[in-house]
């Protein structure tokens, strides 16, 4: 789901210390094993490039995610893990047909075909002709600024901020909801990467179908539409698309490392993939990295003071499906309260630092942490983050006031270029900085499920509301159809 990509990019600040704690000498000395059986052993590269080869896409209910669910539980199971079970869950889940953008002049009917690809959760049938409406960015302000031009118009939008540097952007998904809101009959989204990669991702806040068709041209043709609007005045867009919507099954991949209390701290990432390419990034990178964070831990007979469970996730790319199965069954049977931390990988890669999602009360903790990782490889920077983020597998657990931890790391540009796009394949993955996310996941993992107490605790419900809102993510809850308090 993108989503908002969760990759954090920041220059941060190195903080060091000239001492150690008692706990700091002990992390220092399970961070230097930890980092010798990776960088010797590591079998994330090779798994990951095994599944994109024989698998391909890992889209959520294809025959490939199946093969998906079936490679990570059988991987878990080879590296001894004896207590690995499918999390099955059943919901209408949306794929993709056949999409056609034609655009004209309004006084013609000299079409001209745009490369095209629908945006998921579109409706299954649309065959829509109108009046094309610029709308910038789709920020809220610019629906307003344009409110009397786009009831019953097709709007142009981009997906990534253009012009502006003092805003925060939306989700597409976000942006959908505000052009329904404002009476648009269609959105054509614009990519942001340069060239003429087309992006796919889901358009539904609540991944249900939406009720007007949504699709996504490149950054190339984007410029082409804006050209035209420019020179020829009005131009008409025709959509048709189809597409199917139907009950799917998907399970998500549990291996449990039994800890000495019944406290769980949860790593995750998800599994699935959008199938235009094979998802080596999105989110190869972070499966697999949990794949073999795991297989690290049974390598080294960690036998950690909270168990840990690690998780694969299914149907994140179509609105969060696995994670939130996932938190609803612990609120059914009561074992949300004995999640201690979820630290969640998607697109991490080469780490540099940690982003402790907002609770301060952590920095102190993170920092010690990142120190002694330092210790044992000195390229670590140590950089600190403290921004809470949405559109992850961590958001079911964050609304439900569980501790977030993220890693701050980095991707090239070319590599972010082919997000959610048919460029997204393995030969994008750099082996060494994808085994430093094991390392370095692995060591914050293990300073959390065995430190003697955590500085934080699940919030309670009004005090997640307050940290939310400190967060300054009401508006996109809000919009998102996930704020479950009143406005």
């Amino acid at each position: 789901m993108k989503k908002v990509v969760q990759i954090f990019l920041f220059s941060g600040f190195i903080v060091l210390f000239a001492g150690f704690r008692v706990s700091d000498k002990n992390w220092e000395k399970q961070f230097s094993r930890i980092d010798n059986e990776v960088r010797k052993n590591s079998k994330a590269y090779a798994t990951l490039g095994e599944a994109t080869k024989s698998i391909g896409h890992r889209l959520t209910g294809s025959v490939n995610g199946e093969h998906a669910e079936d490679y990570a539980f059988k991987l878990l199971k080879s590296y001894g893990f004896k207590d690995v079970v499918f999390q099955p869950f059943e919901v209408e889940a949306w794929m993709r047909d056949t999409v056609t953008l034609s655009v004209a002049p309004g006084s013609s009917d000299n079409f001209r075909e745009v490369p095209v690809v629908s945006l998921a959760h579109s409706p299954v049938e649309s065959n829509l002709q109108g009046e094309i409406v610029d709308v910038g960015n789709g920020l809220e302000e610019d629906f307003e600024a344009a409110k009397e031009m786009v009831k019953g118009k097709v709007v142009l939008a981009n997906i990534n901020l253009v012009g502006v540097t003092d805003r925060k952007n939306l989700h597409r998904s976000e942006k959908t909801a505000l052009a329904i809101k404002y009476g648009a009959t269609g959105v054509i989204m614009v990519n942001g990467a340069p060239g003429k990669i087309l992006l796919t991702g889901t358009a539904s806040v609540t991944g249900a179908i939406i009720s007007i068709p949504a699709v996504c041209i490149s950054n190339e043709s984007g410029a082409e539409l804006r050209k035209w609007l420019k020179e020829e005045g009005p131009l008409e867009a025709h959509i048709n698309m189809h597409n199917i919507s139907k009950p799917i099954k998907a399970r998500n991949v549990i291996a449990t490392l039994k800890g000495k209390s019944n406290e769980k701290v949860i790593i995750g990432g998800h599994l699935d993939s959008w199938d235009l390419a094979t998802g080596a990034i999105d989110n190869g990178i972070g499966s697999f990295a949990v794949l073999d964070i795991a297989r690290t831990f049974k390598a080294l007979k960690v036998k950690p003071e909270r168990t840990i469970q690690f998780v694969l996730f299914m149907g994140e790319e179509q609105g969060l499906l696995g994670s939130k199965h996932f938190v609803n069954e612990l609120k059914k049977s009561g074992e949300i309260d004995k999640v201690s931390y979820m630290m969640n990988l998607d697109m991490t890669n080469d780490p540099k630092g940690v982003n402790a999602f907002g609770r301060t009360e952590m920095n102190e903790f993170f920092t010690s942490v990142g120190n002694a990782i330092h210790q044992v490889d000195q390229s670590f920077k140590n950089e600190a983050a403290n921004r809470a983020g949405l559109h992850s597998d961590h958001q079911p657990f964050m609304l439900e006031g569980v501790p977030i931890a993220g890693l701050s790391g980095h991707l090239d540009p070319e590599v972010l270029q082919c997000y959610h796009a048919d460029c997204d394949d393995f030969s994008l993955v750099n082996k060494e900085q994808f085994e430093n996310t094991v390392r370095i996941a692995s060591m914050y993992l293990y300073a959390l499920s065995n430190t003697d107490k955590l500085a934080v605790k699940k919030l309670s419900d009004e005090k997640t509301r307050d940290f939310l809102i400190s967060q300054g993510l009401k508006e996109e809850l809000v919009i998102g159809q996930e704020w479950r308090w009143e406005q």
